[in-house]
């Protein structure tokens, strides 16, 4: 059975109203509301207008997601609270705040410390999750550290292992641009955070769901990692990108070499089946990290 990967242009919420799917795993990452320039949507709303929105998203997202199912909601680290209340009113069980720490320094304000990390809130519908895969990554050692470690170390709540797109050069070819060069979208997330999300919270056949779907990353990842998807996004023109992306699939899309991250988890072959792919060899991993 062929694996289910669509984009959807229109409205989220007249989406999840209208749909009769059922979700077990959904990636928020809307508009931070911050006066930025996006096509069809109006990032100047009043704050209790934008907090009262985030709260029907979440809300109706739960009413289809399957019974242990995940939610993970990305924002800014000062809008933390508000997250957590849209959660807890839309009746999700809180589960870990993540720390996405950024890889670029950051420049302080005049009277507070620059800020170098974004807050993704995990939460299931329900007590415990149905699915929740323990990862195991292999960073590079510490000064600190003397000895290697034969399994790598498990997945905390702070990821400082993921590079963000950032600006100019240093995005790297997996920035989508638009033929002037300019980048497509400021705000899209890289290939291996949605991995990380997508690998510990489901397994392969589950569904995945992006109701701000931006550049079509979580879509992206999910085709490849065997989970049916389906994103919805506003804009007419990032939906157009989305489709081409998913059609071609571009050489700093795949995630193949994201799989060498997780080489160390021991459950790797049945959340990330190779069909008619040689597997990586663990003593090679072992060998090049030596």
């Amino acid at each position: 059975m062929d694996t289910v990967c669509e984009i959807i242009e229109g409205d989220c919420l007249e989406f999840i109203k209208k749909t009769d799917k059922m979700f077990d795993l959904s990636f928020v990452d809307p508009p931070f509301n911050q006066g930025k320039d996006y096509d069809n949507h109006d990032d100047t709303l009043d704050p209790e207008r934008y907090w009262s929105w985030m709260t029907e998203v979440c809300s109706r997202i739960y009413e289809k997601t399957n019974d242990g199912g995940a939610i993970y909601f990305m924002q800014r680290e000062k809008n933390t609270q508000f997250v957590l209340e849209a959660l807890s009113k839309s009746n999700w069980t809180f589960q870990n705040l993540i720390i996405w720490k950024k890889k670029t320094s950051a420049v302080p304000g005049s009277f507070r410390y620059g800020k170098q990390y974004q807050i993704i809130a995990f939460c299931t519908k329900g007590e415990r999750p149905r699915v929740f895969n323990k990862l195991r990554i292999n960073p590079p050692l510490l000064i600190t550290e003397k000895y290697k470690r034969p399994n790598g170390i498990f997945v905390t709540d702070v990821w400082d292992d993921i590079r963000e797109l950032t600006s100019g050069y240093f995005a790297g070819d997996e920035a989508l641009r638009l033929p002037t060069g300019e980048r497509a979208h400021k705000q899209q997330s890289p290939i291996r955070l949605l991995a990380r999300i997508i690998l510990s919270s489901t397994n392969p056949g589950d569904f995945v769901f992006d109701p701000f779907a931006g550049t079509g990353t979580t879509l992206i990842v999910a085709k490849q990692l065997g989970r049916n998807s389906i994103g919805v996004e506003l804009s007419p023109r990032n939906v157009e990108l989305i489709r081409k992306r998913i059609e071609r699939l571009r050489k700093s899309d795949d995630i193949s070499s994201v799989r060498e991250d997780y080489i160390f988890t021991e459950n790797l072959d049945k959340i990330w089946p190779l069909k008619g792919k040689k597997q990586v060899a663990l003593d090679e991993v072992l060998q090049k990290h030596a």
